[in-house]
């Protein structure tokens, strides 16, 4: 992973956000999902009783059509997965597959001037840290999307955010993901993974 950074930001606002989106997401999987793990899991958290939280499930939901055999996708607006069940969906996931490579998508909560960044990295996601949830770490590599400001009142916050620049936000991600998964299995560096 040295060729890559640890963690990247790209400003949904600006041009060709996609496609840099896209680039760098490849980039990023083709480095970290080594022959040591069996299956990608993309996990988006959040729920659908928010707009600002809502991030992950519409991710999930604009994802769940992937028919790849050894990509398995968890959170979508018809099922999400929140913070009353997230624990027991990692277990489950642990339970289901042998040696599992976790994606966990988030919303994210920031500064006035990271609104419409999403971020990229590698490591665990520390969901509801925004919102002083005391949730387990998950994931190898994560997203992040930064919906709104934070600091105050957020819960209200995440009320109050703008469909807009969420919707927009997982049209980037899900687009994004889709565009690396293809590219890394056309390469073939997930041998036999089309169903």
């Amino acid at each position: 992973m040295s060729n890559i950074k640890e963690r990247i930001s790209i400003d949904t606002n600006k041009p060709y956000a996609l496609s840099r989106f896209g680039d760098e997401f490849t980039r990023m999987i083709k480095c970290a999902y080594t022959k040591e793990y069996k299956k990608v899991v993309i996990l988006c958290i959040g729920s659908d009783r928010a707009t600002g939280d809502c991030l992950g499930p519409l991710v999930g939901h604009k994802l769940r059509l992937i028919k790849y055999k050894d990509v398995s996708i968890y959170g979508t607006l018809d099922e999400p997965v929140h913070a009353k069940n997230l624990e027991e969906v990692q277990k489950s996931i642990q339970r289901l597959y042998d040696r599992p490579f976790i994606i966990a998508i988030d919303a994210s909560l920031g500064s006035t001037n990271n609104v419409g960044h999403i971020n990229l990295g590698f490591g665990p996601l520390l969901p509801g840290a925004g919102v002083y949830k005391n949730l387990p770490a998950v994931g190898d590599m994560y997203i992040t999307g930064t919906v709104n400001i934070g600091g105050f009142m957020e819960f209200l916050i995440l009320q109050s955010t703008r469909l807009g620049i969420v919707m927009k936000m997982s049209e980037i991600i899900s687009n994004g993901i889709h565009y690396g998964l293809w590219k890394v299995l056309l390469n073939g560096e997930m041998e036999d993974t089309l169903i």
